[in-house]
């Protein structure tokens, strides 16, 4: 599970300051922390249907953050895609 120390590394990362959390870059990065938890979990419980459909809810507002950022900006939207590691 994402932790309140982790989750404020990341918000240190992200964020413009330490109580930014609603940036899109954050909330992106946030969501990426949870999918890889996620994907860790599934490896041991492999038939955990219903946090299954959980992890695809968040794959699927993850991209609408992503599609908007590059829409609006999209040299933040190749740092944040860079700096996260996803996206081949």
């Amino acid at each position: 599970m994402l932790t309140k120390e982790r989750k404020e590394e990341v918000v240190k990362e992200f964020g413009v300051n330490e109580k930014d959390t609603g940036s899109i870059e954050v909330q992106v990065a946030l969501i990426t922390e949870r999918v890889r938890y996620l994907t860790e979990h599934f490896k041991v419980h492999k038939k955990d249907f219903h946090s299954r459909r959980g992890l695809l809810k968040l794959i699927g507002r993850r991209r609408k953050f992503l599609n908007y950022l590059k829409r609006d900006n999209f040299q933040k939207y190749k740092d944040v895609i860079s700096r996260l590691h996803i996206r081949g």
